[in-house]
C-alpha cells in the first residue's frame, strides 16, 4: 500500500515548475541588462538610495548576480541558497520600488528595462511592479521551504536537503513497481 499523500507526490513538480519560473525571471532580468551595464547604473542611480559611484558598482554587478542565480535555479543547483538569494533580493526590489513611490520620485524600476528617469508627463505605476515582486518573492519562499524538485541537480548530488524525498529515478521505479505490470528494476548508480 501507498502511504505517500498527494502533496508529497505533487509537491517536487510543484517546486520544478516554480524553480523554473523563478529562473526565467532572473535569466531574462539579467540578460537585459548585462549588455549596458551603464546604463543599470544609472537606473540603480535613479532611485537616490546610495552615492553614484556605488549605484555604478551596484548596476555592475546587479545582472551578473541575477544570471548566476537564474542559472542555478535552472539546473536545480544549491536551490535553497538561490532561492534565499531571490529573495533577499525581492525584499531589495520591493522596498527600492515603495521607496521611489514614496518619496514621489518620476522613475521606471529598470527590472526589466534599461530603467532611469521617465520623460516628463509619463507617471510611473508602482503598485503592479510591486505586485509583481511580491508573487516572486512568494516563489522565492516555496522553493525556501520546498527545494527539492524534479530534473534538479541537487536531487543527482543527493544534497542534504533532498533528503526523504525520492530521486526521480525512485519515483519511477515506485510507480512502475505499484502498476499492474512488472517492469524490471533499474539500479542506481
Amino acid at each position: 500500500m501507498d502511504e505517500r499523500t498527494g502533496w508529497t507526490r505533487a509537491q517536487p513538480w510543484v517546486s520544478l515548475l516554480v524553480r523554473l519560473g523563478l529562473a526565467g525571471v532572473f535569466l531574462v532580468a539579467g540578460l537585459l541588462k548585462v549588455t549596458d551595464l551603464a546604463a543599470n547604473g544609472r537606473a540603480v542611480n535613479a532611485y537616490q538610495i546610495m552615492s553614484y559611484d556605488a549605484a555604478m558598482v551596484v548596476g555592475a554587478i546587479q545582472p551578473f548576480v541575477e544570471i548566476v542565480v537564474g542559472l542555478l535555479l535552472l539546473v536545480g543547483l544549491a536551490t535553497r541558497l538561490a532561492a534565499w538569494l531571490s529573495a533577499g533580493m525581492m525584499v531589495a526590489f520591493i522596498a527600492g520600488i515603495s521607496s521611489a513611490w514614496a518619496r514621489g520620485l518620476n522613475i521606471d524600476c529598470g527590472c526589466f528595462s534599461k530603467g532611469g528617469q521617465l520623460p516628463p508627463g509619463v507617471t510611473p505605476n508602482y503598485l503592479p511592479e510591486i505586485l509583481r515582486d511580491v508573487a516572486f518573492l512568494a516563489m522565492a519562499i516555496f522553493l525556501i521551504i520546498y527545494p527539492v524538485s524534479r530534473f534538479s541537480l541537487d536531487a543527482r548530488l543527493d544534497r542534504p536537503f533532498s533528503a526523504g524525498v525520492p530521486a526521480d529515478d525512485d519515483v519511477l521505479e515506485e510507480d512502475s513497481e505499484s502498476s499492474e505490470h512488472t517492469a524490471p528494476r533499474r539500479e542506481r548508480a
